[in-house]
């Protein structure tokens, strides 16, 4: 019976805090009123400083006067900007080139901010928005050799629909987020993974030829997403996009799984849009680019 109470407790507060409900919870670290955003409870000219080093980060090695002119603030404030962010370590300036760098202090915080939350603490908030907004269950995979680990889903609502359990492998030819993840891989390693050997066929519609896997690649760079189409599963189909580190590689993806009588031919290119903003989201929150690079 203890044990029994415990349990609905817990599942209680994970109800409550998956809900977002924080009504009855007492803020510590924020002031009253915490939720109002608005121009009184910001500081402008940290706001105005936190432009100009976004901005530079985005942009490195810029004089001082191409920066002022490019972002159209005066040189002098833009000056005093960069020499406070200078005392912090967060810029420095090459005096040989007469340019501004984004500083060695930046990697440093933003590092801690890796540190903070792992990568499916990331997407989880993201994947529950991709299931609402396709009716789909939501998947995040990584690389492990030559298949995809399964990390987490949000499924839908849905009576039919995908299930694959945290820890499971899929081949990576026959997978979404593997041919994702194949696309943008260094072409070294692809070309090991190929040679390999024979490729398991596990529908008639499963790509085993490397030179066809290869065009399917290429048309995933193209577009920004790839399809399992049947090709694991009959009558199910997957559509996945990369997600991207801070170096520009495909790390991760996420995807969406549901049977073909849903997730119809005529609708993949509707529902890769989706796809692609929460991979996009993601890549962000992890301090990734969303800029795909090629491989």
């Amino acid at each position: 019976m203890v044990i029994l109470s415990f349990t609905l407790k817990r599942k209680v507060l994970m109800d409550f805090q998956d809900n977002g409900s924080g009504a009855g919870r007492k803020a510590r670290g924020r002031p009253r009123g915490w939720t109002d955003k608005t121009a009184q409870n910001t500081i402008k000219s940290l706001d105005r400083a936190m432009e100009v080093f976004e901005y530079l980060s985005e942009a490195q090695g810029k004089p001082l006067t191409k920066l002022a002119d490019e972002m159209r603030q005066s040189p002098a404030t833009v000056y005093r900007i960069l020499v406070t962010l200078e005392g912090r370590g967060l810029v420095e300036f090459d005096h040989e080139e007469q340019v501004w760098y984004v500083g060695p202090r930046a990697f440093v915080i933003g590092a801690r901010f890796l540190r903070r939350t792992s990568l499916v603490d990331r997407a989880r908030p993201i994947m529950r928005k991709l299931m609402e907004t396709t009716g789909e269950t939501a998947n995040i995979g990584i690389g492990k050799e030559d298949a995809v680990l399964f990390l987490s889903q949000v499924e839908t609502h849905a009576n039919i629909r995908a299930f694959f359990p945290p820890g499971s492998l899929s081949p990576m030819h026959a997978s979404g987020i593997g041919k994702a993840l194949l696309a943008y891989m260094e072409p070294e390693r692809l070309d090991r993974l190929l040679s390999k050997g024979q490729m398991t066929r596990f529908t008639v519609h499963t790509i085993i030829d490397p030179t066809a896997l290869r065009q399917n690649l290429e048309a995933i760079r193209e577009s920004g997403f790839s399809v399992d189409n049947e090709e694991r599963n009959e009558g199910m189909r997957c559509i996945a996009a990369p997600v991207f580190d801070m170096n520009g590689e495909a790390v991760a993806g996420i995807s969406i799984s549901g049977p073909t009588s849903r997730v119809g031919a005529s609708k993949i290119e509707e529902l890769s849009r989706p796809v692609i903003k929460a991979a996009h989201q993601l890549s962000l929150a992890i301090g990734g680019s969303v800029t795909r690079p090629q491989p």
